[in-house]
C-alpha cells in the first residue's frame, strides 16, 4: 500500500517540491489531503492533477469559489482553521508534510502530532514557537518528526546510526544569501526585489528573505535544539556560500561527518518521505570533480543581526522564540511592501523582544497571546518609523 500523505500548504515552495516528488513514485506515495491558504487557483489545479481524498482552504472566504471549481471532481471541500486541525487526524492519513509558512503551521502540526502522524517537518517555526511542548507531546503520541529542512535534515542523516555516540557539537551551514559581502551602509540601500535573488536555493518569499537576512539561520539555531537536544552553545553556524555542505555532526573522538549534494530541496523532501528507506531517483548528482573550491567563513552578527538575536530568544527560553518570529513576520511582510529598510527588520524584533512579555513557561495558549502581542509591538514600531519617513 502507498503511504497515504497530507501535504499542508501544497501550494507554496516546498509543497509544490513535494508533489514533484511524490509524482514520480505512484507505488510508493498516494496524496490524499491538500491544503492552501488563499491560493485557489493553484490548489484547484493540484486537486485535479493528483486526485486527494479531501482538499482545505483556511480562507473561508474562499469556500465557495474552491467548492464550484471542483464541482464535477469526487473532492471532498473543507474550509477553516478548524478543518485543517481535525483533517489530520484523519485515520487514512499516514504521513503528513508540514510545509505551511510561519506561525499559521503551529496548530495542525500539533493536531497531527497529537494523533500520532509522521511528520515531515518544514514548517520550522513549529519547534520555534513551541519546541519544548511539542517534543513532549511526540514522546507521549509515539509521533515521529522527519525534518525536511536541508541543515537538519544533513544532521539526522549524518546521526543515523550513531545511537548512544556523544555529540560534541553540530555545524549548520548557511549560504551566506545574496548580501555575504555587501558593507553595512549597502545592506541599509537593499530593496525586495534583490533580497528575492537567492544565489543557490529556491524557496518561497518569506524564507528567501529570512536566508538574506541570515534569520532563517537564526531559527534553524533554535529549531536544532529541539530536534537534537542539544544546549545551545553546541549548535554553530558557518557560511558556506556553495552550498553544497548542508551541515557538520561534530562527534566527542574528534570524528566529523558532514552530508553533501545539490541544492535541491526535493532530495530532502524524497528522504523524509521514504525514511528509512532510501529511494533511487533522478535528481541532479553532485558532481565533486566539477567544484573548484569549498570556502567558509563565520557570520558577521553585527552586519546580520538576526542571527545574534535568534541566539539570544533561544537562551532566554520560554515565550521568547515565539516574540522573536511573530515580530520577525511582521517586519519581513513591511519589508517586501516597501514600509522599511532591510536593516530595520532586526530593529524591529529587537524592539519587540524589549517590549513583550516574557513567560518562562508557556502553554499553548499563553504563546497565542504572545504571537498576538508580539505583532501588535512590531506593527506599533513599523508605524512609528512610517512617521518618520
Amino acid at each position: 500500500m502507498p503511504k497515504r500523505i497530507a501535504v499542508l500548504g501544497s501550494t507554496g515552495s516546498i509543497g509544490t517540491q513535494s508533489l514533484d516528488v511524490i509524482s514520480r513514485y505512484p507505488g510508493e506515495f498516494k496524496v490524499e489531503v491538500l491544503t492552501a491558504g488563499n491560493n485557489v487557483k493553484l490548489l484547484t489545479e493540484q486537486a485535479l492533477k493528483y486526485k486527494p481524498e479531501t482538499v482545505v482552504i483556511a480562507n473561508t472566504s474562499h469556500y465557495q469559489q474552491l467548492k464550484t471549481n471542483l464541482r464535477d471532481a469526487r473532492i471532498k471541500v473543507h474550509a477553516g482553521d478548524e478543518a485543517l486541525e481535525h483533517i489530520v487526524t484523519d485515520p487514512d492519513i499516514d504521513m503528513v508534510i508540514a510545509a505551511m509558512v510561519g506561525y499559521s503551521g503551529l496548530r495542525p502540526t500539533v493536531a497531527a502530532i497529537k494523533a500520532g502522524k509522521r511528520i515531515a517537518l518544514a514548517n520550522k517555526e513549529t519547534l520555534v514557537v513551541a519546541g519544548e511542548i511539542i517534543i513532549k507531546l511526540a514522546k507521549h503520541s509515539g509521533s515521529r518528526i522527519i525534518p525536511v529542512d536541508s541543515e537538519h535534515s544533513a544532521i539526522f542523516q549524518c546521526l543515523a546510526g550513531e545511537e548512544g555516540n556523544p555529540v560534541e557539537k553540530i555545524t549548520l551551514t548557511a549560504s551566506g544569501g545574496p548580501f555575504l559581502n555587501y558593507t553595512g551602509e549597502m545592506l541599509r540601500n537593499v530593496k525586495p526585489f534583490e533580497a528575492l535573488k537567492h544565489p543557490n536555493w529556491d524557496m518561497g518569499n518569506k524564507v528567501t528573505v529570512d536566508s538574506a537576512s541570515l534569520m532563517n539561520k537564526g531559527l534553524e539555531v533554535i529549531e536544532a535544539k529541539w530536534l537534537f537536544n542539544l544546549e545551545p552553545e553546541q549548535i554553530k553556524v558557518i557560511i558556506h556560500p556553495q552550498s553544497i555542505i548542508h551541515s557538520f555532526v561534530h562527534f566527542a573522538d574528534g570524528s566529523v561527518k558532514a552530508q553533501l549534494g545539490m541544492p535541491d530541496m526535493r532530495v530532502p523532501i524524497l528522504y523524509a518521505l521514504s525514511y528509512p528507506d532510501r529511494l533511487s531517483s533522478e535528481l541532479p548528482r553532485l558532481n565533486l570533480g566539477a567544484l573548484k573550491t569549498f570556502t567558509f567563513y563565520e557570520p558577521d552578527e553585527t552586519r546580520f543581526r538576526s542571527l545574534a538575536l535568534a541566539y539570544q530568544a533561544l537562551k532566554q527560553g520560554g515565550n521568547m522564540p515565539c516574540i522573536l518570529n511573530a515580530a520577525n513576520e511582521i517586519a519581513v511582510n513591511a519589508f517586501l511592501s516597501g514600509k522599511i529598510g532591510f536593516m530595520q527588520m532586526p530593529d524591529t524584533v529587537e524592539y519587540a523582544m524589549q517590549k513583550a512579555e516574557y513567560v518562562s513557561s508557556p502553554g499553548l495558549g499563553y504563546l497565542e497571546t504572545s504571537n498576538k502581542m508580539a505583532r501588535e509591538i512590531a506593527l506599533e514600531y513599523i508605524n512609528k518609523i512610517q512617521k518618520q519617513i
